[in-house]
């Protein structure tokens, strides 16, 4: 095995994995597979029943064919018996019996392949049927997976605090630095006050200074 062709099987199993991984967190990607295998051997079954239908068909014209012939030969064999044609009489009464013997196996092939026909007709039913159950029950299971989806979205409007635990570091992070800025703020302001009162103290003295000198 080349460079290439490892490289390809490599990947091609990452890509298996990945898909198995997405079918373990959505079991209804499982199901919507086997619905569609399934719903392909629906197919099949409808085709081989068609099948079996042509083949039953068949199997009568042949039957209906021999008969006839069986009868033609039989009617040409009275006619060379009382003609006194015996090389004639001999001729049409074997091939009446050989068209007589075939229509015969034919009609046994005739009856077994209707009641085949009828055997399989109720199982591609009984697929069908079964088939449909399993859609309705993707259904319904869509519809479960739907109201659970729903009430997932609703309860992060009503309860955010259950659904936002996975972001909960990112609100402690948002918290501690609004805490942070809180107390710069505060100390900001703090500093701004002291340096005013200061800044007033100053002018203040000041003020007296001039008042005592003059």
């Amino acid at each position: 095995m080349n460079l290439f062709e490892r490289i390809k099987n490599s990947i091609s199993a990452d890509v298996h994995e990945l898909l198995d991984q997405k079918e373990d967190k959505n079991p209804l990607s499982l199901l919507n597979q086997y619905l569609r295998q399934c719903e392909l051997e629906v197919n099949k079954a409808h085709k081989l029943v068609e099948r079996q239908q042509l083949l039953k068909d068949q199997f009568v014209r042949e039957m209906e064919e021999a008969e006839a012939r069986a009868a033609k030969r039989a009617h040409q064999a009275e006619i060379a018996q009382q003609a006194n044609e015996q090389e004639l009489y001999q001729f049409a009464a074997q091939e009446k019996e050989q068209h007589a013997l075939r229509a015969a196996n034919l009609k046994e092939s005739t009856l077994q392949a209707e009641k085949d026909l009828v055997e399989l007709e109720q199982k591609y039913e009984q697929m069908k049927h079964k088939l449909k159950d399993m859609q309705i029950k993707r259904m319904e299971l869509m519809g479960r997976e739907n109201v659970a989806r729903a009430h997932q979205k609703m309860d992060r409007v009503i309860d955010p605090s259950q659904s936002m635990k996975k972001s909960a570091f990112r609100f402690d992070e948002l918290e501690h630095y609004m805490d942070h800025l809180e107390q710069k703020v505060n100390a900001d302001y703090q500093a701004s006050s002291m340096d005013a009162k200061l800044a007033k103290l100053e002018k203040d003295w000041k003020k007296e200074e001039s008042s005592t000198t003059v």
